[in-house]
């Protein structure tokens, strides 16, 4: 797995490329100092994953995640660090396509496996916290006219899938769940992220809070 990291302050690009490099199967392969440097970096280097700084000079995580998921046909997944996980400028980084986010606090076993899930991809990245997120922010933009529109765009079962997708159920969840196999499961979600016209669970879920399909609590 080859990892950029993106952040303006060395001492935290050290620490994590000491803790990602000493994994099993992850290699840092560059870093990048602004928003601005990691854009042409990213494209160079092709990485997995991005661990993108919120806030940087000259261009903000908000903005570099924007236009590396906008250049690139095969982007990288790209998790945002923070400070504080009910920062606005995080949630705007996951509408913007980011694929979960980290604190700058989190243990280096939390990062290790934040960077494998999100890597899988099979479930949503701190879902207790995207909910806290969607409920301060997603419930003052959502509209009902929108959550009716997604549900005529959705089958049954998928929106039954996108539900437990919210709650942050893994794929095997998800099928015991409704008692069908994971193969079944996957192939809703994929037709979920089409029907949305994202592509990841993170901006489904996003997608569902802000216009009312998924209500906050």
């Amino acid at each position: 797995m080859r990892i950029v990291l993106a952040d303006d302050e060395r001492l935290v690009r050290t620490a994590l490329r000491a803790i990602l490099d000493s994994e099993p199967g992850m290699e840092v392969v560059g870093e990048a100092t602004t928003g601005a440097e990691a854009i042409p970096l990213v494209r160079q280097l092709r990485p997995d994953i991005v661990l993108m700084d919120v806030r940087m000079p000259q261009i903000d995580g908000i903005r570099a995640t924007e236009q590396i998921l906008a250049q690139m046909p095969e982007p990288p997944r790209i998790i945002v660090v923070t400070t504080f996980e009910n920062d606005a400028y995080v949630y705007d980084a996951l509408r913007a396509g980011a694929s979960g986010f980290l604190l700058k606090r989190s243990k280096a076993e939390e990062l290790v496996q934040a960077v494998r899930l999100v890597a899988r991809s099979d479930s949503l990245l701190f879902p207790t916290a995207v909910r806290a997120l969607a409920a301060r922010h997603a419930g003052e933009r959502a509209a009902h006219d929108a959550a009716r529109r997604l549900r005529a765009r959705l089958s049954e079962r998928e929106g039954a899938v996108l539900r437990l997708m919210a709650e942050g159920l893994t794929n095997a969840e998800i099928a015991a769940r409704l008692g069908v196999g994971p193969a079944t499961v996957k192939t809703h979600v994929a037709g979920v992220l089409a029907k949305l016209g994202v592509r990841d669970r993170t901006q489904a879920v996003i997608a569902a809070y802000e216009c009312g399909f998924v209500l906050p609590g």
